[in-house]
């Protein structure tokens, strides 16, 4: 987990070998969802005792948060890793916007778990505003570098820019979850959009089609 942010549930053994647990766990929710994610099934996809199971994480429910606060933190790191690779604010923010247009269908079924979960659980509701915030840095980042170096002329605040962006890409995430189709202009669209928002100065990166992973 990336250094600031603790668990909410508490963390009791299993090392590494916790961690391919976890993983196994992240992928039985993508498939069945979050209320027939068992340890049954868990032990039957990762080949762990059903026992050892509850050694590390008590019960069924903590077992499913844990796994999707790791795997929400794993993005996270991947937006940190995708938004320190590019220097051009502009570039940037396209970058951000690729990565959340390209993620897998199993990405994209755990993140609606996780919202749908966060519904109901106050420790994870308030654990999710913390990673909607982290989630949301490199975005805001990029728009108030990009305004601070006179690359952008906001028409809008930078939040309320960055706030929109997010709210279009979270819910293509959850159209596309509910397999509704996906125009293949979207990209082309929104990033046009952002671009008016902005009052970008300089090239675009050329429009990609949203493929299926």
């Amino acid at each position: 987990m990336p250094v600031g942010v603790g668990m909410i549930r508490k963390r009791r053994a299993g090392g590494e070998k916790r961690e391919a647990v976890l993983d196994a766990v992240a992928a039985v929710l993508a498939a069945r969802g979050y209320e027939n994610t068992r340890f049954t099934d868990v032990s039957a996809a990762g080949g762990v005792a059903i026992s050892t199971l509850q050694t590390y994480f008590g019960s069924r429910e903590d077992m499913i948060i844990e796994a999707m606060q790791v795997f929400t933190d794993r993005e996270v790191e991947a937006l940190r890793a995708v938004s320190t690779a590019e220097a051009d604010p502009w570039r940037r923010l396209v970058a951000l916007v690729d990565r959340s247009l390209h993620n897998s269908e199993s990405t994209r079924q755990i993140l609606v778990e996780f919202w749908r979960s966060a519904m109901r659980d106050d420790e994870l509701r308030d654990y999710s505003a913390t990673v909607q915030e982290r989630y949301r840095a490199p975005f805001l980042a990029a728009v108030r570098e990009g305004a601070a170096r006179g690359v952008f002329t906001l028409t809008h605040d930078a939040e309320a820019v960055t706030d929109l962006l997010l709210a279009a890409l979270a819910g293509l995430i959850i159209s596309r979850v509910q397999d509704h189709p996906t125009p293949t202009t979207f990209r082309e669209v929104l990033l046009a959009q952002l671009r008016q928002m902005l009052g970008v100065n300089g090239s675009e990166p050329t429009p990609e089609r949203i493929e299926e992973r």
